[in-house]
């Protein structure tokens, strides 16, 4: 089995011969090692370059030990460059070389080198990387499978592969496991013995109680509103534990940089603005976040958010959740305020949508609750409603299009319909 992963490749593709380092980041296990040393290798032998032109290096190789060193590993690129034409170098696990900084700092000082890395301990799965070679690293950040790469790897039709999506999620060995058992025990085994440990450990957390407790309280509020005040007064009540907001913050950040969740900010859409006081957190693996909870809390309307923000966050779209004020008059004559929500606002270079998710829209009352918000928004920004149902895409008298889930998800081109 092989899902080609096209829309990664092509980044790669794009970042050639740029001059930076181009650094493959994301969640463990989501297949950074299988894009850059199978796919891009092969498109390079394919387009004519030379196999002594492509240095491969895999430091968790016990044949490559003493490479670690990162002298010895210089030198030993650096010997196999031997002509003036364009070289690879292709490195994975990088962070076992202690300062490896200092090597890809030096490689890239070479006019015929083009430089690709990997890593997958607790720093290459932070934000850290990336910073550590501003202005001279290129990131390329890759997800889990979405459902279109997920559905081509299963072989399956989306409404077989839509409730396996949604349970065990995207990451690619878990297409290569036959039971729902075996599916479960590697994303809980995953969850405790890897990405638990990377956090806890480069973070050195010292309650990892509370902290295991966060994550199972923000993986069943996915789609809620919240913030650390809240969650600190979920501690104090319903686990009657006392954890300070500040400290919670903390844990959200690591949560972050370690690419496991994601931070949707509100913003104002009248006031053009971002509202600091609650924001909502999406998962970037719903197996993961079904694995944390046991499979419990399977309410499919807050994973069909859930996956709809993590495609727009794929294709590369800043993502926010908007609000709207309604201002009403009540029976005593007084306006009265409320604001409304827009699921999504989704800025994708100078262009600007507006989604709002629903699972459904049984009747008409159903369709003017989730239009509200839509219809309050007054510039000329797309403005679209996806629902489950499997219906053609259709614009209403108000401009505003409704869209299938399934023609969101497989068509990368649907929010132009």
């Amino acid at each position: 089995m092989q899902i080609k992963r096209d829309f990664y490749l092509q980044q790669l593709i794009d970042a050639k011969q740029n001059g930076l380092i181009k650094i493959v980041t994301g969640i463990r296990r989501c297949g950074k090692s299988y894009l850059l040393f199978k796919l891009f290798k092969q498109y390079l032998l394919n387009t004519g370059v030379a196999t002594d032109h492509i240095i491969e290096v895999a430091l968790d190789n016990i044949e490559n030990a003493d490479l670690r060193e990162p002298l010895a590993l210089y030198r030993h690129i650096k010997g196999l460059i031997h002509d003036e034409q364009l070289h690879y170098i292709l490195l994975d696990e990088v962070q076992l070389v202690p300062r490896f900084e200092e090597v890809l700092n030096s490689l890239l000082r070479m006019d015929n080198a083009d430089i690709y890395v990997t890593g997958s301990n607790s720093k290459f799965l932070s934000s850290d990387i990336v910073t550590e070679f501003r202005g001279r690293g290129d990131e390329i950040r890759i997800f889990p499978l979405s459902f279109s790469e997920f559905c081509e790897g299963t072989q399956q039709s989306p409404a077989e592969a839509w409730k396996d999506y949604y349970t065990f999620g995207g990451l690619p060995h878990v297409l290569q496991l036959e039971t729902e058992k075996k599916k479960y025990d590697y994303l809980t085994h995953l969850f405790t013995s890897v990405y638990l440990i990377d956090i806890i450990e480069r973070n050195r957390i010292k309650n990892n109680a509370e902290f295991e407790e966060l994550m199972r309280i923000v993986a069943s509020g996915i789609g809620a509103p919240t913030n650390s005040s809240k969650l600190s007064n979920t501690f104090n009540s319903v686990k009657k534990v006392s954890i300070s907001p500040v400290t919670i913050d903390r844990y959200l950040g690591f949560l972050q940089d370690a690419f496991m969740v994601e931070k949707a900010e509100r913003y104002d859409v009248k006031g053009k603005k971002y509202i600091g006081a609650l924001a909502k957190y999406y998962f970037c693996d719903l197996g993961l976040r079904n694995a944390i909870l046991g499979l419990r809390q399977q309410e499919e309307t807050h994973i069909m958010e859930n996956i709809i923000y993590n495609e727009l966050r794929r294709r590369g779209c800043k993502v926010d959740v908007g609000v709207v004020e309604q201002r009403t008059v009540d029976a005593d004559g007084k306006w009265q305020r409320k604001q409304l929500e827009v699921d999504f606002v989704v800025n994708e270079g100078n262009k600007k949508y507006y989604i709002q998710s629903a699972l459904a829209l049984p009747d008409e009352d159903k369709r003017k609750q989730e239009m509200n918000s839509l219809l309050r928004i007054k510039d000329s920004f797309k403005k679209i409603i996806i629902v489950k149902d499997d219906i053609k895409p259709w614009r209403d008298d108000n401009g505003i299009l409704t869209m299938g889930l399934m023609d969101f998800l497989l068509d990368s081109n649907s929010l132009e319909k």
